[in-house]
């Protein structure tokens, strides 16, 4: 309901100001200065308008269809330029604008950013342009219609001034660029679908009623009918109100014209790359060999002026170079983003090889996982046997003493055994993540002795320095354990190749948060920023895929924590996480500093 409203109230108002405009040319005599003014004033407004009207579309997060929208506008802002050139002459210096007037060329250059904005494919998400090859496209187009403007229009003002062969090459090329633009338009609304189709059709209109204008005007103009203000003008308004309600259209469309964008996406061809990209090649091209082709005609097939002749080569010769030099940009901005891509897709095949690898060696660390489950369960059962035995025999009062410690050691050593067993077994299940209150000491000690089975070099140590009070953490003991045990690990590995050291394993409270550091004296992280990359390693291959850092700070992202990575001074690297503490878990007058300390930042500094 709302949408046809505002709609019915942008037709009412385009109905108005044309039924204003012709009651003001109705009751005006022809040449009056008020109507002349009246005229040039309404005419220098409706650019704003449809402005107004194209620029509520520009603000988008879709970079290709914010320029489509801007390069519309920008074609109405020449046209006002042009306007304003017409409204000196007429209203400041009281004369008609001159039959050959230089700044006619406004009028024919506002059609080159509408060219421009057919080719953006808008109506797509796909293939979205580099702004810096958009400029120099658009460049390149706004040279090359200047160059023929200059050519074909200008030599019947400065080499042989002539006003009937000025009019006629300048209507000439402006029905030329208005018809393309008209069939630019209908071809994107044959092509697109449902809200873009509707917008489309809009401008289809608006660009076919703004090329009727012209010829309207030209045709008055040529027989003298035509004068400020008169009803010749009112195609020409409606033209640019038709741009404004156009805008207004898409701009209330505008979930609808998403909608359409991404429909459009999944039903195109890779195709749709080639069309915005391969148009600058093809007028590139059409530059390039028009510039000889039409030095050529000037030399052997124009049988005119002479002096237009030389103008017209003259002009070639200027042209050339200014062409040639964004040719040339273009193609080395060009090579640089496909090398560039050649880039991106080899490292995109590379990390999918690796995906691969990794899929494959997954499988297999899932199957060594079910064997190891099925070996601990087995191996339970003979340490419960072990356990009660050596029970009863450390608690049997009339065995010696040194059976009896004996005893105690052997039941020591079981327990041990047990609490390995019950951590690889944990380490290894797959079940659904659940949150639970932690104690962080323990589970940085379960990861440490799962890691100290593996432990290969006399030479690299662990240490722990783990505060005995700390709040508790709300979260899956099994996943911070995967996070404890990839990082002790690659401090492992790091510190063995670099002939050993040692891993200082730090827990303690800041403010809300319970942090645990990883200290080791390795060689240190190359690019601590990159370590969280997926794909990212500095293993040898085979010892490393890159996804177990991109891994933990995932699951300590999914735990409201922060994961962080940095090298030490003295060397080494340093590993900080960081886990929302449950405040509950402080006792009550540790809480009351913990609350004053957090409010009162100076003391907390």
């Amino acid at each position: 309901m709302r949408l046809s409203r505002a709609i019915t109230w942008g037709l009412g108002i385009c109905l108005f100001v044309l039924a204003l405009y012709a009651a003001v040319s109705l009751s005006h005599p022809r040449g009056s200065q008020g109507l002349v003014v009246f005229g040039d004033l309404v005419q220098c407004i409706l650019p704003l308008i449809a402005n107004a009207g194209l620029l509520l579309n520009a603000g988008t997060p879709h970079w290709r269809r914010n320029i489509f929208w801007m390069l519309l506008a920008l074609s109405c802002t020449l046209w006002m330029i042009g306007q304003f050139q017409w409204s000196y002459y007429e209203i400041y210096l009281h004369k008609p604008l001159p039959a050959m007037y230089p700044g006619d060329i406004l009028f024919f250059l506002r059609g080159i950013p509408i060219i421009a904005a057919l080719t953006l494919l808008p109506h797509q998400k796909r293939g979205e342009v580099h702004a810096r090859l958009g400029y120099l496209d658009f460049s390149l187009l706004l040279t090359w219609w200047t160059y023929v403007y200059v050519f074909f229009v200008l030599p019947w003002i400065y080499a042989t001034p002539t006003v009937s062969q000025y009019n006629h090459s300048f209507n000439l090329l402006a029905i030329i660029q208005n018809n393309v633009i008209v069939i630019g338009f209908t071809v994107l609304w044959l092509r697109s679908k449902s809200a873009w189709k509707t917008v489309y059709i809009h401008l289809v209109g608006a660009s076919a009623l703004y090329m009727l204008s012209a010829l309207v005007i030209d045709v008055g103009t040529d027989t003298g009918d035509y004068y400020t203000g008169s009803l010749y003008d009112l195609p020409l308004i409606s033209s640019f109100l038709w741009f404004a309600l156009a805008g207004l259209i898409a701009y209330l469309n505008r979930h609808q014209l998403d909608a359409a964008s991404l429909e459009e996406t999944s039903g195109s061809s890779d195709n749709s790359d080639l069309n915005v990209h391969g148009w600058s090649s093809r007028l590139a091209m059409v530059a390039v060999i028009s510039l000889p082709l039409l030095a050529l005609y000037s030399l052997h097939f124009d049988q005119g002026e002479p002096n237009v002749r030389d103008f017209r080569l003259a002009t070639t010769m200027v042209a050339a170079l200014p062409l040639a030099g964004l040719i040339f940009v273009r193609s080395y901005f060009a090579d640089a983003d496909r090398a560039r891509l050649l880039v991106q897709s080899e490292q995109a095949l590379e990390n999918l090889k690796r995906l691969q690898a990794q899929l494959v060696q997954t499988e297999k660390l899932v199957s060594l996982g079910q064997l190891a489950a099925g070996a601990a369960h087995e191996i339970n059962n003979p340490l419960a046997a072990i356990l009660g035995f050596s029970d009863l025999l450390a608690d049997d009062e009339t065995l010696p003493d040194k059976a009896r410690s004996t005893a105690s050691k052997i039941r020591e050593q079981a327990r041990r055994t047990k609490t390995l067993v019950v951590n690889l077994l944990s380490f290894a299940r797959q079940v659904p993540s659940e949150r639970t209150l932690l104690d962080i000491n323990t589970v940085v000690n379960n990861a440490v002795q799962l890691r100290a089975l593996d432990l290969r070099s006399s030479t690299t140590r662990i240490e722990q320095q783990l505060e005995s009070v700390l709040p508790g953490v709300r979260g899956d003991d099994n996943q911070l354990m995967q996070v404890f045990f990839n990082l002790i690990s690659n401090a492992i590995d790091a510190m063995e190749s670099h002939k050993g050291g040692v891993l200082t394993i730090k827990t303690m409270r800041d403010r809300g948060n319970v942090v645990i550091l990883f200290s080791d004296t390795g060689p240190g992280i190359k690019e601590p920023h990159r370590v969280f990359d997926p794909f990212y390693t500095t293993k040898p291959v085979g010892k490393g895929t890159g996804l177990g850092l991109s891994i933990c700070f995932g699951i300590v992202q999914e735990h409201s924590g922060k994961i962080l990575c940095y090298n030490r001074q003295e060397g080494g690297a340093v590993f900080r996480v960081e886990l929302p503490a449950v405040l509950a878990a402080f006792p009550a007058k540790e809480l009351q500093q913990l609350t004053t300390q957090g409010s009162n930042p100076r003391k907390s500094s």
